[in-house]
C-alpha cells in the first residue's frame, strides 16, 4: 500500500489494503453484486456476471434516449460522489439538440480523506464504470468521454486503460457500437493527485491542461464545461449504478433503498473499527449495522464520534450516531453530510482537538490559493488549533475560530473553504469542552494523550 493510500487528517488511522470488497461484507449488492474474487475485473469476468447486458437491452429494445433517463429518474439515484443530486435530473439537463461536440466526464479524482470505494470500483470492477458511461453517453447524445483518475493510484489509472482495451476490441466501445449506429469514444486521464481537482470545474481545467483552479459558475458545466462545451459530470460511483439500473429497473433500485434515497451505497468506512474496509449496503441502513458490519469498535472501546461524509462533513457524536441511519435525508438531519460516503470512526481515546488539527492542516495545505477566504482563512484555523494543542491557546481563541469559519463559509469560489470552515464549527461545537480544557490546562482531557 502506498502513501497515498492512508488517512491524511486522522492520526494512527490507516485505510487498510482493500480486500474486504470479497469477503461477503455486503447486503444485496448491486455494484460489486457476485463480485467473488480480486481476480475477477476482466472482461470475461464481468460478462459472466450480466457485464453489458444493460447495454445491450438499450440497442436490441431500440430503448430512446429519453426512456434510460426516465429510468435513471424513477431509480431515485443521486449523485455518489457527495453532493447527492439527483442523476437522472442532471442528465435531462444536457441539450440534446446542441449542433457541435457534447463531453461525458466521470469524476474519479478521489482525494477525500477517509474515502477509497472508487478506486476500489475501478480496480476490481471497472467495466461496471465504463458500461454506466457508455449508457449515460447513448442517454445525452455525447459521443466522446475521459475518465478524470486520482494520479496518485496510478496502478488503478494503468487497469482502467486494459479495460478500455478489452472493452474496444469487444465492439462495446468507439463506432458503431455492436452494430448500430452509436458510437462513443472514452479515454482514461490520470491527475496528479491534488486535491482540488475533485471539485468539477478545477477538474475541467486540469483536464484541458490548465491550472486546476474552480471556475466561477454559472455558466455551469451542463452549458459551458469541457473545452466550453456542454459537459455532464458524475462520480465513479453513479455511474457504476446505471447498468443494474437498466437491467432491473428504477423501481427496483429506488426500493432496494429508500424514499428519496434510492438504491445501495458503498460506504468506506475506517478509524478505530475490527474490520475497515468498503461496504456496500442500502440507504437507510442504519449506522450500529455498518458498524457491526465493520467488526464493531476496535477493543471493544467506546464510540466517542463520527465524521459520515469524509473529512470535510461536519463531526456527529457517538451516541447521536447510533440512533441515525446511512442515507441523504437523515445525515442531513443529524447536522452532519453523507458527502462521499467516507465514514470516519473515532473511539474515546481521540482528542477533538488534535483531529481538528490534522484535518485543519489537510486543508491549508490543499487550498488552491485563489480565493482570499480559504487562502488566509485556512491558515489562521490551522495555526490557532495548532496553537490550542501544544498548549498555547488563549480563551479568545474559540470565539475567533468560529469567526474566521463565519467569514470563509459562503464566500469562496467552490466548497473547499466550506470543507475547511465545517469541520471547525462542528468540533468546537459538540467538544467546546475538550478546547476549553486544552486552553485552561495546557494539556489534553482525554487519557490517551496526557
Amino acid at each position: 500500500m502506498g502513501a497515498s493510500d492512508s488517512l491524511v487528517g486522522i492520526p494512527e488511522m490507516r485505510v487498510p489494503v482493500m480486500e474486504t470488497c470479497f469477503h461477503g461484507r455486503h447486503i444485496n449488492p448491486q455494484i460489486f453484486a457476485n463480485l467473488t474474487s480480486p481476480d475477477g475485473w476482466r472482461l470475461k469476468d464481468y460478462e459472466a456476471r450480466d457485464g453489458y447486458q444493460a447495454l445491450k437491452k438499450i440497442l436490441a429494445e431500440k430503448l430512446t434516449p429519453e426512456q434510460v433517463i426516465a429510468e435513471v429518474k424513477a431509480s431515485g439515484l443521486r449523485g455518489r460522489g457527495g453532493a447527492g443530486f439527483p442523476t437522472g435530473l442532471k442528465w435531462s439537463f444536457m441539450p440534446r439538440t446542441f449542433p457541435g461536440q457534447k463531453y461525458l466526464v466521470c469524476n474519479s479524482d478521489e482525494g477525500e480523506p477517509g474515502t477509497f470505494k472508487d478506486r476500489d470500483i475501478l480496480r476490481y470492477n471497472p467495466h461496471i464504470c465504463i458500461e454506466g458511461m457508455i449508457i449515460a453517453a447513448y442517454a445525452m447524445g455525447i459521443t466522446v468521454g475521459y475518465n478524470y483518475i486520482h494520479g496518485e493510484i496510478f496502478d488503478v489509472y494503468t487497469r482502467f486503460e486494459e479495460a478500455l482495451d478489452e472493452a474496444r476490441a469487444a465492439g462495446y466501445l468507439g463506432n458503431n457500437i455492436l452494430g448500430s449506429d452509436f458510437s462513443f469514444q472514452l479515454h482514461a486521464f490520470h491527475g496528479y493527485g491534488a486535491y482540488i481537482c475533485g471539485e468539477e470545474t478545477a477538474l475541467l481545467e486540469s483536464l484541458e491542461g490548465k491550472k486546476g483552479q474552480p471556475r466561477f459558475k454559472p455558466p455551469f458545466p451542463a452549458s459551458f464545461g469541457l473545452y466550453g462545451k456542454p459537459t455532464t459530470i458524475n462520480n465513479t460511483e453513479t455511474f457504476s449504478a446505471v447498468p443494474w439500473i437498466i437491467r432491473n429497473g428504477g423501481q427496483h433500485f429506488l426500493e432496494a433503498g429508500k424514499p428519496n434515497n434510492g438504491g445501495t451505497k458503498i460506504f468506506a468506512i475506517t478509524g478505530d473499527v475490527e474490520r475497515p474496509g468498503n461496504y456496500e449496503i442500502p440507504l437507510g441502513t442504519p449506522f450500529a449495522k455498518l458498524l457491526e458490519l465493520a467488526g464493531g469498535m476496535r477493543d471493544g472501546r467506546p464510540l466517542k464520534m463520527v465524521i459520515p461524509g469524509g473529512s470535510s462533513a461536519p463531526v456527529v457524536p457517538g451516541a447521536q450516531m447510533m440512533e441515525t441511519t446511512m442515507d441523504y435525508d437523515a445525515i442531513a438531519k443529524a447536522g452532519s453530510m453523507l458527502g462521499s460516503g467516507a465514514v470516519i470512526v473515532m473511539n474515546d481515546t481521540r482528542c477533538a482537538v488534535k483531529s481538528l488539527e490534522r484535518l485543519s492542516y489537510f486543508y491549508y495545505e490543499e487550498s488552491c490559493g485563489q480565493c482570499t477566504p480559504c487562502r488566509e482563512g485556512t491558515g489562521w484555523m490551522y495555526r490557532m488549533v495548532h496553537r490550542i494543542e501544544h498548549g498555547e491557546g488563549r480563551k479568545e481563541d474559540l470565539d475567533q475560530l468560529n469567526r474566521v469559519a463565519d467569514n470563509i463559509q459562503g464566500r469562496t469560489i467552490c466548497a473547499l473553504g466550506d470543507a475547511a470552515a465545517m469541520p471547525v464549527r462542528a468540533f468546537i461545537k459538540h467538544y467546546w469542552d475538550e478546547f476549553a480544557y486544552h486552553v485552561e490546562h495546557k494539556r489534553c482531557m482525554v487519557p490517551a494523550y496526557l
